[in-house]
């Protein structure tokens, strides 16, 4: 690094601070990005993971992989600790803290359970790649677990999968686990026929994909239904254990719980000592700069940005990718002299996918919907995939996945725990 070049730290790889980093590759600045894990992962494909369409390789790439070519960005695997705003400063667990001169903040959220975070061991979310991982190997081996009992009550309860969260992962999550039990593993078993697995979607709202029109969600309702998708509406979780949840007016018991009902961002306002919302996102000024603070800016997931009518964005990923975009253009405007409007965020239509020949999309005034419908989220989902290599694979998965109705990647696997008898080899 030169010394007189501006050090420019993002902290996060995920699509906001990759999308920062390539909008600097030309910038006279030196870019360190920092983030706790060694890939950048194409969340909006974590379900098909999770529901073994896909494999992990196939939806996460390393960061030094996709940003090898850009020679002003280093690269750093750590975990942030806090914000010294005072010194300009990172601090790092276990490691030297790295200064700075601006400072791009896009860790994203979590999961949310809404102050329940002991339901969290019963109901995984999905966000990382070993959430995904973890519900595959939950979801495949209730099957497996139904096969080995005798008793019916609780082959019942193995074969009951419960979604809590109407929106699009929740929506995308059921689907998908109809199509394995419908289709992919009918004829895999001898003592039970996964046809006859109950797959229950809980919304707390009165509909489903509530950021939709409301014909696109009844369509999706239609559609999961047939799928035989038992969907609820007006359903609140009041508890969750290891055998079921609890509801308002009752209870299920189930042998899977994934949860998808909500989100909270990472703990970046308290790093900041900043102004947030009930969600834990910091409230930034137009240009997404944290208040009194112009150098350092927040993105994605952990920004709470609203428009003129004091509306906020939302919470997906192209808006965390025009962010990124933004403020690398707006670093390289403010050191040549110059600046930027405000943020405006350009909204490229809204899409959830609700299983085999089934989507939904608007963009603007335009609906799509079954067929045509999934045929757009394909093409989409495959354009915004990183190197043309994932592209074909992908393209090539869902296309076999399609004709075959199998899914390549169901395998139980887990981690064993170290073996601390004091055994040698």
């Amino acid at each position: 690094m030169d010394p007189k070049r501006p050090k420019v730290v993002i902290v996060g790889a995920g699509f906001g601070g990759i999308e920062a980093a390539k909008a600097l590759r030309r910038a006279p600045v030196d870019i360190t990005l920092i983030d706790r894990t060694n890939h950048h992962t194409f969340q909006p494909l974590l379900y098909q993971v999770a529901t073994a369409a896909l494999s992990p390789a196939e939806v996460a790439w390393p960061i030094r992989h996709i940003l090898r070519s850009q020679k002003n960005v280093t690269v750093l695997m750590a975990e942030v600790t806090g914000v010294d705003l005072r010194l300009k400063r990172v601090e790092l667990k276990g490691a030297d803290p790295v200064d700075y001169e601006r400072l791009i903040i896009a860790t994203g959220a979590t999961h949310s359970y809404f102050g329940h975070d002991e339901w969290a061991e019963y109901a995984p979310g999905l966000k990382r790649i070993e959430d995904a991982t973890r519900i595959r190997r939950q979801i495949l081996i209730g099957f497996e677990r139904a096969e080995l009992t005798n008793d019916e009550a609780e082959r019942a309860r193995l074969l009951t999968f419960v979604i809590v969260g109407g929106g699009a992962t929740g929506v995308e999550m059921a689907g998908a686990i109809a199509e394995i039990a419908r289709y992919t593993i009918a004829k895999d078993f001898r003592r039970i026929d996964p046809r006859t697995a109950r797959i229950i979607l809980l919304e707390a709202g009165p509909r489903v994909l509530p950021t939709l029109p409301t014909d696109l969600s009844d369509y999706a309702v239609r559609a999961l239904t047939r799928m035989g998708v038992v969907v609820r509406t007006n359903t609140r979780v009041t508890g969750c254990d290891a055998r079921g949840v609890d509801l308002e007016n009752g209870r299920i018991d189930a042998g899977t719980v994934i949860w998808a009902a909500g989100v909270v961002a990472s703990p970046v306002a308290k790093w900041l000592d900043a102004e947030h919302d009930r969600a834990g996102r910091v409230i930034v000024s137009p240009d997404l700069s944290l208040p009194k603070w112009p150098d350092v800016f927040v993105i994605g997931d952990v920004a709470r940005a609203t428009d003129q009518n004091g509306k906020p964005w939302p919470g997906v990923a192209p808006t965390a990718k025009q962010m990124g975009r933004y403020v690398g253009k707006l670093i390289m405007a403010r050191l040549e002299g110059g600046t930027l409007p405000p943020f405006r965020y350009r909204d490229p239509g809204d899409l959830a996918t609700v299983g085999r020949r089934a989507a939904v999309v608007k963009i603007g005034p335009l609906h799509l919907k079954g067929f045509i419908g999934w045929l757009f989220w394909s093409v989409v989902h495959i354009y915004f995939l990183i190197g043309l290599r994932y592209r074909f694979i992908i393209a090539f998965t869902w296309l076999w996945d399609y004709l075959t109705f199998q899914r390549g990647a169901r395998l139980i696997t887990e981690v064993p725990r170290a073996d601390r008898s004091g055994g040698g080899e």
